[in-house]
């Protein structure tokens, strides 16, 4: 809880590391996650850095890596983990694991290729036997009319499109054939007849099955052509327009027996095709397999030695260049485990002289650290997002968890809907080590991660679900209702009793459609209900009214409450940083401002509750108008809540009209006093000095040590406060503004916790809305298709209900949650201007891994 309340204490260090066993030394830390490093080499280029070599090597490795992964996942071949996380590799080995590697990309590239060429030459001869089979029925020709080379005398009398005189003229006839892509048909034979002039003649048909493309892979529907024309310059336009087609051309045989001899070859190839692509295919499975077994270890050792090559990076060389030195920000309670780290990695180095660390002092302010565990994750990842909390200052998520999930169930307080929350969470939680939760999709995934922030939220919205006696919009009688509607009739009471009261009697209740209860009338309240609102009140016609007064007075108190504990928080951090000024001259006058308007506030509310009965009720005065008379001073006297009311609202406005200027100007007046008035004494301290981003003067020194002897408190506090560069000016308008801010937010802070009224009654009213339209319909139906209607009612509500009322509801409340912490509660003590603090740590780097090997 320490830890939790505010972030670890932290020291910087300074490490020294031989030239021989820098590697292993980081290797050790990053096993660990101890240290975050800091970058001594931030004006060197990237590129010009001493391991820049070493971190190329790594890059070429990954690269080889992925393009295995990339070949092991199309060749459908588990990825088996292996070690959960493999240490890093030695630098002995560094130089075989690469030949191995590089040995195995080329082996695998060439049995690809081959393989790629295999499949393509397989798919060409296919290709090549289906034309075949369908060209046989295009053209029929019996040896006698095969085309003739004989040279003839031209006969200009004869068509030139006669076959005849084509074989006299001695024209050359030849045939184009191949296949072609389906969409491209049409514009294909557009572009022969223009080209060719109507020298060709096209014949083609569809294919009865797809075949595979064996440029693309692709299975698509292929047609046929056969394209007859005359003369070698037809033939090379025939040719150009089939290769800007993507036309796949094969020969067509001159001769039935050619084109026996070629079917027949095609066959025998094609048969010793399949079998030496399945012997190629399965060598490279056997390859791949081998290669399955190990590429997760490498994937992660080549990650923590690029790591641990970055860190070196950040390092800078001693004079003699035999060492290097690294400077690191370490929690304190870790600096031993530093140590053992450093005495671990020269030890598996056996260098002769060990690696060593030193802390160091410094004004810098150190990272943010907070340890978190599962269940606390999800809370502090709330309060990140709106900022890392500065260095040791009071940490909200600590709070959050239960003011966040409370905050959240006044709003969506509903026993059934909280309980359906609490089991799909429960759910989560009872299998978070399944690891298709934690490798889900995003939605799911953030399920996931905050499945204990539902957990939370459904568990509270069950209590304010039962506090409001409400389920699925229907009351839940679980003690017996405290009033007594018998006592109410006139027949129960005596003659005198029925003269005094308004009493019922059997006319009245047939006459009349709304029947008020008297709690003055003995016997009708009973007392109150044991747990929650009344179930009677269901059934009231001024339920809202009740209801709605109720729930906005409880918004008020929990607002007030909620940020006046904000204001108490800010009091610990003053004492941390060691300002006492700050409590007696700004949290003081905060909370005097924030109790003495707000505070009285709540104290007149349950005032009110407490002293006024049901028989004085109607004498009771409004509380909105004593509020707003405490500001007026009205001239005629009102008869308040209490005698003495006026001279003690008149007091409480007397502080509050005194805490503002205090407020404005006694911070600011004390750091000019101090600065001109009093004189430091010079007074040393070793540690760190935190220097507060919000206002220039807030210096404090952070450390282990005491001041030493003879300085008192007043002088450690001046010495604190001093600037080498003071700016009046500068510290009065941060001040101001402040001010400004704190007052005006008091009064707009304590209007937005109303939103805990408006989000309870809207989700009120949309359960009720949806229970009167859905299930009121179905049960109100006879009981002849009342059960064939009930089930789909049932379940259209079912549905309704998740998507709704508690999905989008649900998310609603969450955000309004989230904006209660941020605005109205945060920016009461938290600053939130620190940097979070990033280990080197091995951990986060398996972790992506992994997922980029799956």
């Amino acid at each position: 809880m320490g830890s939790l309340f505010r972030s670890e204490p932290m020291c910087l260090a300074q490490l020294f590391l031989q030239s021989g066993t820098a590697y292993e030394c980081l290797s050790a830390l990053g096993e660990k996650g101890l240290v975050q490093f800091r970058d001594l080499n931030q004006n060197v280029s990237s590129f010009q850095r001493k391991f820049v070599g070493e971190v190329k090597r790594c890059e070429e490795l990954e690269r080889i890596l992925v393009y295995l992964v990339q070949e092991i996942t199309r060749a459908d071949i588990p990825l088996p983990e292996g070690e959960a996380s493999p240490p890093a590799p030695p630098l002995k080995q560094v130089l075989e694991m690469q030949e191995q590697l590089q040995k195995l990309e080329v082996e695998l590239r060439e049995v690809t290729k081959n393989k790629e060429k295999l499949r393509k030459n397989l798919l060409e001869l296919i290709e090549y036997t289906h034309m075949l089979r369908v060209t046989r029925s295009f053209v029929r020709r019996s040896v006698e009319f095969e085309p003739t080379y004989e040279e003839f005398p031209p006969l200009e009398s004869e068509s030139l499109l006669d076959y005849s005189c084509m074989q006299r003229l001695g024209a050359k006839l030849g045939f184009v054939s191949g296949l072609i892509h389906q969409g491209k048909v049409e514009a294909f034979e557009k572009m022969l007849w223009r080209a060719c002039k109507g020298y060709t003649i096209v014949t083609y048909a569809e294919l009865d099955e797809s075949l595979e493309d064996p440029e693309t892979g692709e299975v698509i529907k292929w047609y046929v052509f056969l394209i007859s024309f005359w003369g070698e310059q037809i033939g090379h336009k025939v040719k150009k327009i089939c290769d800007c087609y993507h036309c796949h051309i094969y020969p067509y045989p001159s001769t039935a027996e050619e084109r026996r001899e070629i079917q027949e070859g095609l066959n025998t190839r094609i048969q010793d095709l399949y079998t030496v692509l399945h012997k190629t295919e399965d060598y490279l499975r056997q390859v791949l397999c081998k290669a399955a077994e190990s590429v997760y270890t490498r994937v992660v050792q080549v990650k923590k030695m690029k790591a641990i090559y970055h860190m070196l990076n950040m390092c800078s060389f001693d004079v003699t260049n035999k060492c290097l030195i690294a400077e690191v920000w370490c929690p304190e309670a870790g600096l031993q485990d530093l140590r053992r780290a450093l005495e671990e990695g020269s030890r598996e180095s056996g260098a002769t002289i060990p690696s060593f660390m030193n802390t160091i002092p410094t004004k810098e302010t150190p990272p943010t650290l907070i340890r978190t565990n599962k269940f606390t994750e999800g809370f502090q990842n709330i309060v990140d997002a709106y900022g890392v909390g500065s260095y040791r200052e009071v940490n909200p998520a600590l709070f959050s968890i239960i003011t966040f999930p409370f905050l959240f169930a006044v709003m969506f307080g509903d026993f059934g809907h909280g309980f359906v929350m609490f089991l799909f969470a429960l759910v989560l939680v009872l299998n978070e080590d399944h690891p298709r939760l934690s490798q889900s999709q995003e939605i799911m995934r953030m399920f996931y991660n905050g499945r204990y922030i539902l957990l939370l939220m459904g568990l509270f919205s069950v209590y304010t679900g039962l506090i409001y006696n409400d389920c699925f919009s229907k009351s839940v009688n679980l003690f017996g209702s405290g009033w007594n509607v018998s006592a109410m009739y006139s027949s129960s009471h005596s003659p005198q009793e029925r003269e005094k009261m308004a009493l019922w009697n059997d006319s009245l209740v047939r006459r009349s459609r709304v029947l008020q209860l008297d709690p003055n009338v003995p016997g009708v309240f009973r007392g109150p209900y044991p747990f929650g609102i009344d179930p009677i009140w269901n059934l009231a016609t001024n339920r809202l009214t009740f209801l709605n007064s109720f729930k906005m007075k409880m918004s008020v108190i929990l607002g007030i409450i909620h940020m006046t504990f904000g204001v108490i928080l800010g009091i610990f951090n003053h004492l941390h940083f060691r300002k006492k000024f700050n409590i007696y001259l700004v949290s003081v006058p905060e909370l005097l401002f924030l109790l003495c308007i707000f505070g009285y506030l709540i104290f007149m509310i349950v005032y009110k509750w407490l002293v006024y009965s049901a028989e004085t009720s109607r004498d009771a005065p409004s509380i909105l108008i004593e509020f707003i008379n405490m500001f007026l001073f009205p001239a005629s006297g009102t008869r308040g809540l209490y005698a003495g009311q006026e001279h003690v609202q008149r007091v409480l406005l007397a502080l509050t009209a005194l805490s503002v200027p205090v407020l404005f100007l006694g911070k600011p007046l004390f750091l000019l006093w101090l600065h001109n008035g009093r004189s430091c004494f010079g007074v040393s301290r070793s540690g760190y000095t935190l220097i507060r981003k919000d206002s220039e003067e807030e210096v404090s020194l952070l450390g282990n040590q005491d001041v030493e002897e003879g300085s008192n408190q007043m002088e450690d506090e001046c010495r604190e406060m001093m600037c080498p560069e003071f700016s009046f000016g500068e510290i009065l308008m941060t001040q101001a503004i402040h001010s400004i801010e704190y007052c005006l937010g008091c009064i707009s802070n304590t209007a937005s916790y109303l939103r805990l009224w408006a989000l309870s009654l809207a989700h009120a009213q949309l359960s009720d809305v949806l229970w009167a339209m859905l299930m009121r319909v179905g049960l109100r139906v006879d009981t002849t298709y009342g059960v064939f209607l009930l089930l789909p009612v049932a379940a259209l509500f079912a549905v309704l209900t998740i998507f709704i009322l508690l999905i989008m509801e649900g998310l609603s409340a969450f955000l309004h949650a989230i904006r209660l912490h941020w605005v109205e509660f945060q920016n009461k003590f938290y600053v939130g201007a620190g940097t979070k603090f990033v280990p080197f740590s091995f951990s986060l780097l398996s972790s992506k891994s992994s997922d980029d090997v799956a």
